[in-house]
């Protein structure tokens, strides 16, 4: 596990847990994919993802896209949980490395704030594939968010 990840843990405001969880409601995308995020801390969030064939490619793995689309989507709302009510946030760019094949029963996207700062937040995704106990990372991300303050995703 990385550094960010085993890091102690603030309490969340309610709030703000709420609102993450509110925006990840409003992203048609991760519906049509069929993802869930069940766990919201402050700088850390996971979303998992069903292996089902609307998600493989031709080799019957997890499409790399879809990879990165989880993958993505954590670093993003794990830098928006450490932002204040009412800002809202977008990722200015990520880097991804594929390591193993995205293929096991699911997959889980753990993503994490590295470094906080006013305007950019720098985050960090490990994609693991799951099959039974075993989890494989199969991806890693590092990303660059900007904090829109003063925007909330309604008026962005």
């Amino acid at each position: 596990m990385s550094t960010a990840t085993t890091q102690a843990k603030s309490t969340l405001d309610p709030q703000i847990a709420q609102a993450v969880q509110d925006s990840f409601a409003r992203q048609n995308a991760m519906s049509l994919i069929r993802a869930t995020l069940p766990v919201v801390e402050e700088g850390l969030v996971e979303i998992h993802l069903p292996h089902w064939d609307g998600v493989q490619q031709q080799h019957g793995f997890v499409h790399g896209g879809v990879v990165g689309m989880i993958a993505d989507s954590a670093g993003g709302y794990a830098a928006m949980s450490c932002t204040p009510l009412g800002a809202s946030v977008l990722s200015v760019e990520y880097k991804l490395n594929f390591l193993a094949p995205a293929n096991g029963r699911s997959l889980i996207a753990r993503g994490s704030v590295v470094r906080r700062g006013r305007n950019l937040i720098v985050t960090q995704a490990e994609v693991f594939a799951v099959q039974e106990d075993k989890h494989t990372l199969c991806a890693l991300m590092q990303q660059t968010i900007m904090v829109m303050q003063g925007r909330d995703e309604k008026n962005a």
